[in-house]
């Protein structure tokens, strides 16, 4: 299933993953890369260039590093600074074929940055409160550091998806037949 276009989208966190996860890849890093992760969430035209994609990669790290926050404490703190930094401006938006959902607003101004920074502010804050957890992380399979969000009801997510859970447990069971 696409998680992009799920109903149950956590809080707008699968484009903060997404934009994290092509920055960090390098290859959707460009200005054209980055404007597809925002269109395929619905986000505004942002029409970024070299510039203001190199903000929103700088943007994209400061979002991955609460991200890689395991302690609510901690992530709260990082959270609040983004939340007084970038205060954002929350409105009720219907995106074609969607429910009602909580956005921040579309810039005023050409400063894609600071509109990713305010939405991964009330994006974390909203699912932080809700969870009570930071459920988000890293990929724990080896060889793979994607980020991803957490969704499950029962114990902790370690792997962005089954194939990298599946790819861990085979291993460890051949290892264990050797």
């Amino acid at each position: 299933m696409d998680h992009r276009l799920a109903d149950d989208n956590p809080r707008g966190l699968y484009f903060l993953a997404d934009l994290v996860n092509a920055v960090q890849g390098g290859d959707g890093a460009t200005p054209q890369g980055l404007q597809a992760v925002v269109d395929a969430h619905g986000g505004p035209p942002l029409r970024l260039t070299e510039a203001t994609a190199d903000q929103v990669r700088q943007a994209a790290a400061a979002v991955a590093a609460i991200l890689d926050t395991d302690d609510e404490d901690s992530a709260a703190e990082a959270v609040n600074t983004l939340l007084d930094r970038y205060p954002a401006r929350p409105r009720l938006v219907r995106l074609p074929g969607r429910r009602w959902s909580l956005h921040t607003a579309a810039p005023h101004h050409p400063d894609p940055a600071r509109w990713l920074l305010s939405t991964a502010a009330l994006a974390l804050a909203l699912w932080l409160g809700e969870r009570g957890r930071c459920a988000w992380g890293r990929c724990a399979a080896p060889g793979c550091d994607r980020y991803f969000i957490d969704t499950g009801r029962r114990a902790p997510q370690r792997y962005c998806s089954a194939r990298c859970g599946t790819r861990v447990r085979v291993a460890a069971h051949r290892d264990r037949g050797r």
